[in-house]
Order: C-alpha cells, then structure tokens, then sequence
C-alpha cells in the first residue's frame, strides 16, 4: 500500500512542474489575429477605482491591438466586487479611452464575476451581432483556461498576453492557482455543471452592448 501511495506522490511531483510548465508556455504565444472583437478580462480594482497592475497591463494591450487594426470593437469585462468600487469594466474602459481609443469603439461587460461569466456575458452580447472570433486579453498565466470557457460559450479565442513576462515567483503562485481553477472546471464539466454558479444571471445580458461612456440599458 505505501509503495502505491509512494508511486501517486512521485507522479504528482513530476507532473506538477511539467503542468505549470505547459501552462505557462502556452500563455506567452501571442495568438492575436484580425477578428471581430478584442475582450478584456477583467481584474482587481482598488478602492478609489485605482486600476491594479494586471488590469492597466490587459488595458494598455488591447489599446495596442486596437491601433493594429486587428478588430474594429474592445469589449472590456468585469463586474464591480464592491458596490462603492467602479467596475472593471469601465475602469478598463477609461484607461483605454485615455490612450486615444474613439469612445464608439469601447463596449462594457459589467455584470460578471469570474470568467466563466466573462465567456457567458461576452457570448450572449456578441453572438446576436454576428461577432463570435475574439483576441482574448489577459495575464499568460489565464490564457489556457480562459480560450477553454470562450470556446465553450461558442465564441472562437485567439488568445493574446499582456504585458512583460511577470517574474518566476508569480508565475509559480498564479499558475499554482490556474491549475486549481483547470481541475474545478474539468470537475464541473465531468459532472455535467454548469460553467457559472449563477446561471440565472446570464439571461439578463441579452441587452444591447452598453457603449462607453456607460448609457442607461433599455
């Protein structure tokens, strides 16, 4: 029985280095492309609407992006994780309207809470407009999970990463996390679950995509 428990232990040590190595290696592949729209993943807002590092960095690319013709509308994602905090999204909206972006090019996402909601929201606003091919912005380390739940929710991801390659340390800490958050969705997925624990939200995002600045929906 120990030599059974002796080999699962050693399998998980090598697998686990190779794991976060696979993940990260995917990740820092630039799969930008011309598509239909470019998405920002939301991330950490701080009080004041002060936007974190990861989201100035995903903000800064798409505008990147923007100017290299590669899609014609920025969709920036996010909800607000607290109520006297703005959302993610229009912090993103606003970072990529002060490099030059035209206004009618930036739409809001502004309703989801992780990302699988991310996919959801985005597919349910894109899908009636014809726009299903996406550039898929966000830290390397989230791109593999991420181009798995966009393509689940129907859109097609050309996943693209923001920003200089963080230090190893964050690599290893975020990309611990990543697989945790791989192993959940291929938990919920074997066991048949929905991708989002509140899918009686995702109805109420068949409204027109809110243009930035944010217009008061229909």
């Amino acid at each position: 029985m120990w030599r059974l428990a002796l080999r699962i232990s050693l399998t998980l040590l090598l697998l686990y280095p190779l794991s976060l190595a696979l993940l990260d290696g995917y990740g820092l592949a630039d799969r930008a492309q011309p598509a239909d729209a470019i998405v920002v993943l939301g991330s950490r807002v701080y009080p004041g609407g002060e936007p974190g590092p990861s989201l100035m960095r995903r903000a800064e690319h798409a505008a990147a992006l923007y100017a290299q013709g590669l899609a014609p509308l920025i969709v920036c994602t996010g909800g607000q994780g607290d109520p006297s905090v703005p959302s993610e999204a229009a912090v993103a909206c606003g970072l990529i309207a002060a490099q030059g972006v035209p206004a009618a090019t930036l739409l809001l996402e502004d309703q989801s809470h992780s990302t699988e909601e991310n996919a959801l929201y985005t597919a349910a606003l894109l899908t009636p407009r014809g726009a299903r091919r996406v550039i898929v912005v966000s830290d390397s380390f989230h791109l593999y999970r991420a181009q798995l739940l966009f393509r689940r929710a129907g859109l097609v991801p050309y996943p693209s990463p923001a920003g200089p390659r963080l230090l190893w340390v964050e690599r290893y800490f975020r990309g611990t996390r990543e697989l945790a958050a791989l192993g959940w969705y291929w938990g919920k997925t074997a066991l048949g679950l929905p991708m989002t624990d509140f899918p009686e939200r995702i109805s109420s995002a068949r409204r027109p995509l809110l243009q930035w600045p944010a217009e008061t929906p229909p």
